[in-house]
Protein backbone atom coordinates (compact mmCIF):
# COMPACT_ATOMS: atom_id res chain seq x y z
CA UNK A 1 0.00 0.00 0.00
CA UNK A 2 1.30 3.46 -0.92
CA UNK A 3 0.06 6.71 0.64
CA UNK A 4 0.98 10.20 -0.50
CA UNK A 5 0.97 12.69 2.37
CA UNK A 6 1.41 16.45 2.16
CA UNK A 7 3.02 17.99 5.24
CA UNK A 8 2.19 21.62 6.07
CA UNK A 9 4.33 22.42 9.11
CA UNK A 10 3.30 26.06 9.32
CA UNK A 11 4.37 28.50 12.00
CA UNK A 12 5.45 28.73 15.63
CA UNK A 13 5.60 25.31 17.24
CA UNK A 14 4.09 23.79 14.10
CA UNK A 15 7.40 22.51 12.68
CA UNK A 16 8.42 21.05 16.06
CA UNK A 17 5.28 19.01 16.69
CA UNK A 18 5.02 18.09 13.00
CA UNK A 19 8.53 16.64 13.08
CA UNK A 20 7.49 14.26 15.86
CA UNK A 21 4.25 13.39 14.12
CA UNK A 22 6.12 12.52 10.91
CA UNK A 23 8.45 10.21 12.87
CA UNK A 24 5.42 8.30 14.13
CA UNK A 25 3.74 8.37 10.72
CA UNK A 26 6.78 6.79 9.09
CA UNK A 27 7.60 4.17 11.72
CA UNK A 28 3.98 3.03 11.88
CA UNK A 29 3.87 2.85 8.09
CA UNK A 30 7.04 0.81 7.91
CA UNK A 31 5.77 -1.63 10.53
CA UNK A 32 2.33 -1.89 8.89
CA UNK A 33 3.49 -2.33 5.31
CA UNK A 34 2.50 1.15 4.14
CA UNK A 35 4.85 3.02 1.80
CA UNK A 36 4.61 6.62 3.02
CA UNK A 37 5.56 9.21 0.42
CA UNK A 38 5.87 12.74 1.78
CA UNK A 39 5.69 16.09 0.03
CA UNK A 40 5.94 19.40 1.82
CA UNK A 41 4.00 22.61 1.32
CA UNK A 42 3.91 26.11 2.76
CA UNK A 43 0.96 27.62 4.58
CA UNK A 44 0.40 30.55 6.91
CA UNK A 45 3.10 32.97 7.94
CA UNK A 46 5.95 30.98 6.41
CA UNK A 47 4.11 31.06 3.08
CA UNK A 48 3.56 34.81 3.41
CA UNK A 49 7.25 35.37 4.06
CA UNK A 50 8.34 33.08 1.22
CA UNK A 51 5.68 33.51 -1.45
CA UNK A 52 3.79 36.64 -0.39
CA UNK A 53 0.46 34.82 0.08
CA UNK A 54 -0.93 32.62 2.89
CA UNK A 55 -1.20 29.60 0.59
CA UNK A 56 -0.35 29.21 -3.09
CA UNK A 57 -2.42 27.61 -5.84
CA UNK A 58 0.40 25.09 -6.28
CA UNK A 59 0.19 24.04 -2.63
CA UNK A 60 -3.59 23.68 -2.90
CA UNK A 61 -3.10 21.56 -6.02
CA UNK A 62 -0.66 19.25 -4.21
CA UNK A 63 -3.08 18.95 -1.31
CA UNK A 64 -5.94 17.94 -3.59
CA UNK A 65 -3.83 15.16 -5.09
CA UNK A 66 -2.68 13.73 -1.74
CA UNK A 67 -4.22 10.84 0.17
CA UNK A 68 -4.09 12.85 3.39
CA UNK A 69 -2.69 16.09 4.77
CA UNK A 70 -0.97 16.94 8.02
CA UNK A 71 -0.88 20.48 9.40
CA UNK A 72 1.18 21.82 12.29
CA UNK A 73 -0.15 25.29 13.16
CA UNK A 74 -0.50 28.73 11.61
CA UNK A 75 -0.20 32.30 12.84
CA UNK A 76 1.92 34.54 14.99
CA UNK A 77 2.18 38.15 16.21
CA UNK A 78 4.52 39.22 13.40
CA UNK A 79 1.62 38.96 10.94
CA UNK A 80 -1.15 40.40 13.14
CA UNK A 81 -1.15 43.82 11.44
CA UNK A 82 -1.84 42.41 7.98
CA UNK A 83 -5.29 42.76 6.36
CA UNK A 84 -7.63 39.89 7.14
CA UNK A 85 -7.33 38.14 3.76
CA UNK A 86 -3.54 38.21 4.09
CA UNK A 87 -3.26 36.83 7.59
CA UNK A 88 -1.78 33.34 8.06
CA UNK A 89 -5.11 31.92 9.21
CA UNK A 90 -6.72 32.77 5.88
CA UNK A 91 -4.51 30.11 4.27
CA UNK A 92 -6.21 27.47 6.40
CA UNK A 93 -9.67 28.83 5.62
CA UNK A 94 -8.85 28.75 1.90
CA UNK A 95 -7.66 25.15 2.18
CA UNK A 96 -10.84 24.08 3.98
CA UNK A 97 -12.98 25.66 1.29
CA UNK A 98 -10.96 24.38 -1.66
CA UNK A 99 -10.93 20.81 -0.34
CA UNK A 100 -14.52 20.87 0.89
CA UNK A 101 -13.48 20.03 4.45
CA UNK A 102 -16.86 20.65 6.06
CA UNK A 103 -16.47 18.26 9.02
CA UNK A 104 -14.13 18.68 11.97
CA UNK A 105 -13.89 15.82 14.45
CA UNK A 106 -12.29 16.42 17.84
CA UNK A 107 -12.34 13.40 20.15
CA UNK A 108 -11.85 14.22 23.82
CA UNK A 109 -10.64 11.39 26.03
CA UNK A 110 -8.64 11.50 29.23
CA UNK A 111 -5.74 9.09 29.56
CA UNK A 112 -5.91 7.48 33.04
CA UNK A 113 -2.44 8.71 33.96
CA UNK A 114 -3.63 12.30 33.34
CA UNK A 115 -6.71 12.26 35.57
CA UNK A 116 -4.90 14.49 38.06
CA UNK A 117 -3.54 16.81 35.34
CA UNK A 118 -7.00 18.17 34.63
CA UNK A 119 -8.05 21.31 36.52
CA UNK A 120 -11.25 19.42 37.39
CA UNK A 121 -11.54 16.74 40.03
CA UNK A 122 -10.61 13.17 39.12
CA UNK A 123 -14.17 11.90 39.61
CA UNK A 124 -15.46 14.44 37.07
CA UNK A 125 -13.00 13.66 34.27
CA UNK A 126 -12.61 9.91 34.79
CA UNK A 127 -14.33 8.07 31.94
CA UNK A 128 -14.87 11.05 29.63
CA UNK A 129 -15.31 10.10 25.97
CA UNK A 130 -16.77 12.98 23.94
CA UNK A 131 -16.69 13.55 20.20
CA UNK A 132 -17.13 17.15 19.05
CA UNK A 133 -18.53 17.27 15.51
CA UNK A 134 -17.99 20.82 14.25
CA UNK A 135 -19.25 22.28 10.96
CA UNK A 136 -16.17 23.77 9.33
CA UNK A 137 -16.92 25.70 6.13
CA UNK A 138 -19.94 27.83 7.01
CA UNK A 139 -21.10 30.18 9.71
CA UNK A 140 -19.60 33.44 10.86
CA UNK A 141 -16.06 32.61 9.71
CA UNK A 142 -17.16 32.57 6.07
CA UNK A 143 -20.34 34.66 5.96
CA UNK A 144 -20.59 37.83 3.89
CA UNK A 145 -20.66 40.77 4.10
CA UNK A 146 -17.76 41.26 6.50
CA UNK A 147 -15.93 44.55 6.79
CA UNK A 148 -14.67 47.39 8.94
CA UNK A 149 -15.59 50.91 7.87
CA UNK A 150 -15.28 54.42 9.26
CA UNK A 151 -18.56 55.99 10.28
CA UNK A 152 -18.12 59.54 11.46
CA UNK A 153 -15.54 59.62 14.22
CA UNK A 154 -15.63 55.87 14.94
CA UNK A 155 -15.25 52.54 13.18
CA UNK A 156 -18.04 50.10 12.37
CA UNK A 157 -17.41 46.35 11.99
CA UNK A 158 -19.69 43.68 10.53
CA UNK A 159 -19.43 39.89 10.49
CA UNK A 160 -22.24 37.82 9.02
CA UNK A 161 -23.32 34.49 10.42
CA UNK A 162 -25.20 32.43 7.84
CA UNK A 163 -26.14 28.83 7.22
CA UNK A 164 -28.04 26.97 4.53
CA UNK A 165 -30.21 23.94 5.17
CA UNK A 166 -27.91 21.72 3.11
CA UNK A 167 -24.86 22.72 5.17
CA UNK A 168 -26.63 21.90 8.43
CA UNK A 169 -28.07 18.66 7.14
CA UNK A 170 -24.78 17.18 5.96
CA UNK A 171 -22.94 17.88 9.23
CA UNK A 172 -25.91 16.61 11.25
CA UNK A 173 -25.77 13.30 9.38
CA UNK A 174 -22.07 13.00 10.23
CA UNK A 175 -22.92 13.42 13.92
CA UNK A 176 -25.78 10.92 13.91
CA UNK A 177 -23.74 8.30 12.04
CA UNK A 178 -20.88 8.78 14.50
CA UNK A 179 -23.28 8.36 17.42
CA UNK A 180 -24.55 5.07 15.99
CA UNK A 181 -21.05 3.65 16.52
CA UNK A 182 -20.80 5.09 20.02
CA UNK A 183 -23.38 5.55 22.79
CA UNK A 184 -26.17 6.73 20.45
CA UNK A 185 -26.57 10.19 21.98
CA UNK A 186 -26.33 13.52 20.14
CA UNK A 187 -26.49 16.90 21.81
CA UNK A 188 -26.92 19.69 19.26
CA UNK A 189 -25.58 23.04 20.44
CA UNK A 190 -27.14 26.32 19.32
CA UNK A 191 -28.44 29.69 20.46
CA UNK A 192 -31.96 29.22 19.15
CA UNK A 193 -33.48 31.60 21.69
CA UNK A 194 -31.65 34.50 20.02
CA UNK A 195 -30.14 33.67 16.62
CA UNK A 196 -32.06 33.03 13.41
CA UNK A 197 -29.28 30.77 12.14
CA UNK A 198 -29.65 28.66 15.27
CA UNK A 199 -33.40 28.42 14.77
CA UNK A 200 -32.79 27.02 11.28
CA UNK A 201 -30.06 24.80 12.74
CA UNK A 202 -32.43 23.30 15.32
CA UNK A 203 -35.27 22.85 12.83
CA UNK A 204 -32.99 21.07 10.36
CA UNK A 205 -31.34 18.83 12.98
CA UNK A 206 -34.78 17.79 14.24
CA UNK A 207 -35.76 16.78 10.71
CA UNK A 208 -32.55 14.82 10.12
CA UNK A 209 -32.95 13.05 13.47
CA UNK A 210 -36.06 11.27 12.17
CA UNK A 211 -33.79 9.23 9.89
CA UNK A 212 -31.86 7.94 12.91
CA UNK A 213 -34.50 6.62 15.34
CA UNK A 214 -31.85 4.60 17.20
CA UNK A 215 -30.05 7.81 18.28
CA UNK A 216 -31.40 10.12 20.97
CA UNK A 217 -31.26 13.87 20.33
CA UNK A 218 -31.19 16.73 22.81
CA UNK A 219 -30.69 20.42 22.17
CA UNK A 220 -28.61 22.65 24.43
CA UNK A 221 -27.95 26.38 24.34
CA UNK A 222 -24.27 27.13 23.89
CA UNK A 223 -23.88 29.02 27.18
CA UNK A 224 -25.43 26.13 29.12
CA UNK A 225 -23.23 23.67 27.21
CA UNK A 226 -20.11 25.60 28.20
CA UNK A 227 -21.16 25.28 31.83
CA UNK A 228 -22.14 21.60 31.56
CA UNK A 229 -18.77 20.68 30.03
CA UNK A 230 -17.08 21.53 33.31
CA UNK A 231 -19.98 20.54 35.58
CA UNK A 232 -20.80 17.10 34.18
CA UNK A 233 -18.87 16.31 30.97
CA UNK A 234 -19.65 12.59 31.11
CA UNK A 235 -23.25 13.30 30.10
CA UNK A 236 -22.05 14.00 26.55
CA UNK A 237 -21.41 11.48 23.78
CA UNK A 238 -21.50 13.41 20.47
CA UNK A 239 -21.63 17.21 20.48
CA UNK A 240 -22.91 18.69 17.21
CA UNK A 241 -21.98 22.34 16.72
CA UNK A 242 -21.73 25.14 14.21
CA UNK A 243 -18.33 26.49 13.24
CA UNK A 244 -17.78 29.16 15.91
CA UNK A 245 -19.40 27.29 18.82
CA UNK A 246 -17.35 24.18 18.04
CA UNK A 247 -14.14 26.20 17.91
CA UNK A 248 -14.75 27.55 21.40
CA UNK A 249 -16.27 24.49 23.08
CA UNK A 250 -13.64 22.05 21.82
CA UNK A 251 -10.87 24.20 23.27
CA UNK A 252 -12.73 24.22 26.58
CA UNK A 253 -13.16 20.45 26.38
CA UNK A 254 -9.44 20.00 25.76
CA UNK A 255 -8.69 21.17 29.28
CA UNK A 256 -10.63 18.19 30.61
CA UNK A 257 -7.76 16.11 29.22
CA UNK A 258 -5.19 18.24 31.02
CA UNK A 259 -3.91 20.38 28.16
CA UNK A 260 -4.76 21.65 24.70
CA UNK A 261 -1.59 19.80 23.73
CA UNK A 262 -3.53 16.52 24.09
CA UNK A 263 -6.35 17.24 21.64
CA UNK A 264 -6.10 15.81 18.08
CA UNK A 265 -8.44 16.68 15.25
CA UNK A 266 -9.49 15.53 11.80
CA UNK A 267 -11.08 17.64 9.08
CA UNK A 268 -12.95 15.59 6.50
CA UNK A 269 -14.95 16.36 3.41
CA UNK A 270 -15.20 15.87 -0.31
CA UNK A 271 -11.81 14.32 -1.09
CA UNK A 272 -9.11 13.65 1.50
CA UNK A 273 -8.57 14.39 5.18
CA UNK A 274 -6.59 17.10 6.98
CA UNK A 275 -5.14 16.13 10.35
CA UNK A 276 -3.80 18.62 12.88
CA UNK A 277 -3.39 19.19 16.60
CA UNK A 278 -6.17 21.44 17.88
CA UNK A 279 -3.73 23.87 19.51
CA UNK A 280 -2.36 27.04 17.95
CA UNK A 281 1.15 28.09 17.00
CA UNK A 282 2.19 29.11 20.56
CA UNK A 283 4.90 31.53 19.36
CA UNK A 284 6.02 32.24 22.93
CA UNK A 285 7.51 28.73 23.23
CA UNK A 286 8.45 28.14 19.59
CA UNK A 287 11.96 26.79 19.11
CA UNK A 288 12.41 25.98 22.79
CA UNK A 289 11.57 22.25 22.69
CA UNK A 290 8.74 22.85 25.19
CA UNK A 291 5.74 22.01 23.00
CA UNK A 292 3.66 18.90 23.64
CA UNK A 293 3.65 16.77 20.44
CA UNK A 294 1.05 14.28 21.64
CA UNK A 295 -1.93 16.03 20.02
CA UNK A 296 -0.02 15.94 16.72
CA UNK A 297 0.90 12.29 17.22
CA UNK A 298 -2.67 11.34 18.10
CA UNK A 299 -3.78 13.18 14.96
CA UNK A 300 -1.62 10.73 13.00
CA UNK A 301 -3.56 7.94 14.70
CA UNK A 302 -6.76 9.53 13.39
CA UNK A 303 -5.21 9.60 9.91
CA UNK A 304 -4.55 5.87 10.01
CA UNK A 305 -8.06 5.22 11.34
CA UNK A 306 -10.18 7.55 9.20
CA UNK A 307 -8.27 7.99 5.93
CA UNK A 308 -6.44 4.66 5.69
CA UNK A 309 -8.96 2.41 7.45
CA UNK A 310 -6.16 0.90 9.59
CA UNK A 311 -7.65 0.59 13.06
CA UNK A 312 -4.84 -1.61 14.42
CA UNK A 313 -2.20 0.94 13.41
CA UNK A 314 -4.23 3.74 15.00
CA UNK A 315 -4.56 1.83 18.26
CA UNK A 316 -0.86 1.04 18.22
CA UNK A 317 -0.06 4.75 18.17
CA UNK A 318 -2.57 5.55 20.90
CA UNK A 319 -1.27 2.68 23.04
CA UNK A 320 2.25 4.04 22.57
CA UNK A 321 1.14 7.42 23.86
CA UNK A 322 -0.61 5.83 26.81
CA UNK A 323 2.45 3.74 27.67
CA UNK A 324 4.75 6.76 27.70
CA UNK A 325 2.33 8.71 29.90
CA UNK A 326 1.93 5.73 32.23
CA UNK A 327 5.71 5.70 32.65
CA UNK A 328 5.52 9.28 33.92
CA UNK A 329 7.04 11.19 31.01
CA UNK A 330 5.63 14.69 30.66
CA UNK A 331 6.20 17.79 28.57
CA UNK A 332 6.10 21.11 30.39
CA UNK A 333 2.35 21.68 29.95
CA UNK A 334 1.59 18.48 31.88
CA UNK A 335 4.50 18.40 34.31
CA UNK A 336 4.01 18.78 38.06
CA UNK A 337 7.11 18.20 40.15
CA UNK A 338 6.98 15.77 43.03
CA UNK A 339 4.63 13.23 41.44
CA UNK A 340 7.22 10.82 40.13
CA UNK A 341 7.13 12.48 36.72
CA UNK A 342 10.02 13.02 34.33
CA UNK A 343 10.15 16.25 32.33
CA UNK A 344 11.03 15.67 28.67
CA UNK A 345 11.41 17.86 25.60
CA UNK A 346 9.28 17.84 22.48
CA UNK A 347 11.63 15.56 20.56
CA UNK A 348 12.26 13.29 23.56
CA UNK A 349 8.53 12.72 23.93
CA UNK A 350 8.21 11.92 20.23
CA UNK A 351 11.15 9.52 20.38
CA UNK A 352 9.69 7.67 23.34
CA UNK A 353 6.35 7.18 21.61
CA UNK A 354 8.16 5.99 18.49
CA UNK A 355 10.12 3.45 20.56
CA UNK A 356 6.92 2.06 22.08
CA UNK A 357 5.41 1.68 18.61
CA UNK A 358 8.50 -0.20 17.44
CA UNK A 359 8.27 -2.45 20.48
CA UNK A 360 4.72 -3.43 19.54
CA UNK A 361 5.90 -4.61 16.09
CA UNK A 362 8.66 -7.14 16.81
CA UNK A 363 8.99 -8.04 13.15
CA UNK A 364 10.02 -4.47 12.32
CA UNK A 365 13.14 -4.62 14.46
Amino acid sequence: MKKNIVILSGDGIGPEVTNEAVKVLKVTGEASGVDIKIKEGLIGGVSLDTEGIPISDETVRKCKQADALFLGAVGGPEWDALPKDQKPESGLLILRKELGLFTNLRPVKVFPSLFDASPLRREIVQGIDVLVVRELTGGIYFGKPRFIESVGDEEHAVDTMEYRTSEIERIARVAFRAAQDRRRKVVSVDKANILMTSQLWRKTVNRVAKDYPDVSLDHMLVDNCAMQLVRNPKQFDVLLTCNMFGDILSDEASMLAGSLGMLPSASLGDCNGLYEPAHGSAPDIAGKELANPLAAICSVALMYRLSFGMESAARCIENGVQSVLNEGFRTSDLFSSGNGETLVSTSEMGNKVMERIKDSFPSSQ
